[in-house]
């Protein structure tokens, strides 16, 4: 359990109801420090503040000293170097955004090398436990499927996941009341959470919608180091011949063996 960006307790997708839609990576707030990818920008303010002192020199020039600066020989060099880091750039699409127990301990978004969304853990914070986790999630009414059986599915591939990467699905009532969740994390290997190093897989998962319902949240997360990405999601209506899925507990059906007599 971990409190995340957002101030919510919760595990992966179990709690995250009031998640704001405005989130914004930190790192990207109030950036007064400029670095090497903001090379365009310093080579303007360099021309402008040279011409205030009648030296007059070309945008071309001025961001050829630019790259001076960081010791590499040209622009060209330092455009090279800029291009490719922002194609490595993670995205976050549009209805999409980021939470879970850690999310500063991973990169989320689109991967334009693979037009698939991506999570992966930060190497600068080592290697991280399965109580570590990061989702990329929507939040949704739930009124136009009130009364009505649907399905969410998703395809996700890993790369090193040892603690798996899954999608989940919660559906809460009024005031973030949970009504329904599940995470694939306590189905059995062939359909719940997928480990290690895996190419593309399906998983569902199917909720009738109660008439208490409000909201739906759905999306897909990591567990620890690797890499998990997800593509093909769908979120539709179902006839009642498309059973639920049964979500797997740790519960017993009842209690047992409360005189503590040992198996046979």
């Amino acid at each position: 359990m971990h409190e995340d960006a957002f101030g919510l307790t919760h595990f992966c997708g179990q709690t995250v109801s009031n998640a704001s839609t405005d989130y914004v990576d930190a790192r990207r707030e109030d950036q007064t420090m400029h670095t090497f990818m903001d090379a365009k920008l310093m080579a303007k303010l360099l021309r402008q503040a040279l011409a205030e002192r009648e030296v007059y020199l070309t945008h071309s020039d001025c961001l050829e000293l630019v790259a001076k600066q960081y010791n590499l020989a040209n622009w060209n060099i330092l455009s090279a170097k800029i291009d490719s880091i922002a194609e490595s750039e993670l995205f976050m699409p549009e209805g999409w955004m980021r939470a879970g127990g850690s999310p500063r301990f991973y990169r989320l978004g689109l991967d334009r090398k693979t037009g698939a969304a991506l999570i992966e853990n930060l190497p600068e914070y080592g290697r991280l436990t399965a109580d570590d986790c990061a989702t990329m999630m929507q939040s949704a009414s739930a009124k136009p499927y009130i009364g009505q059986r649907i399905r969410f599915t998703g395809e996700l591939r890993t790369e090193d996941a040892v603690d798996g990467g899954s999608i989940w699905m919660r559906i809460d009532g009024n005031n973030a009341r949970n009504l329904q969740f599940d995470n694939l994390q306590m189905r059995p290997d062939a359909e719940g959470a997928i480990r290690g190093t895996s190419d593309w897989t399906m998983r569902d998962i199917v909720f009738d919608v109660p008439e208490e319902a409000a909201s739906i949240h759905f999306g897909f997360f990591l567990r620890g180091t690797g890499r998990c990405w997800a593509r093909k999601f769908s979120l539709e209506v179902v006839d009642d011949t498309v059973p639920m899925t049964e979500r797997q507990t740790k519960f017993l059906p009842g209690p047992i063996n409360l005189d503590f007599r040992l198996a046979n």
